[in-house]
C-alpha cells in the first residue's frame, strides 16, 4: 500500500495549508482528498507536488507492505 503519510508531515513542518497548496500547484481538492485517504493519484500530481515543495516523490510517499 502507498502512505502519503510524508507528505502530511511535510506539509505541518513547512506550516503550508492545503487550500495554499492547491492554489500553489493547480491541483483539486478532489485530488487532495485522494491524497488524505491513501488512494492512488498520477505521478503528474506527485510532479506537480514535489516542484511545488522542492522535494522529492520519497518526500511525499512511502510503501508499507500489507
Amino acid at each position: 500500500m502507498i502512505s502519503y503519510k510524508p507528505f502530511q508531515k511535510l506539509l505541518i513542518d513547512r506550516e503550508i495549508k492545503k487550500q495554499d497548496l492547491l492554489k500553489m500547484t493547480g491541483i483539486s481538492s478532489a485530488t487532495m482528498a485522494k491524497l488524505n485517504t491513501n488512494e492512488y493519484v498520477s505521478l503528474e500530481v506527485i510532479d506537480k507536488l514535489c516542484t511545488a515543495l522542492e522535494c522529492q516523490p520519497g518526500d511525499l510517499l512511502e510503501h508499507i507492505t500489507d
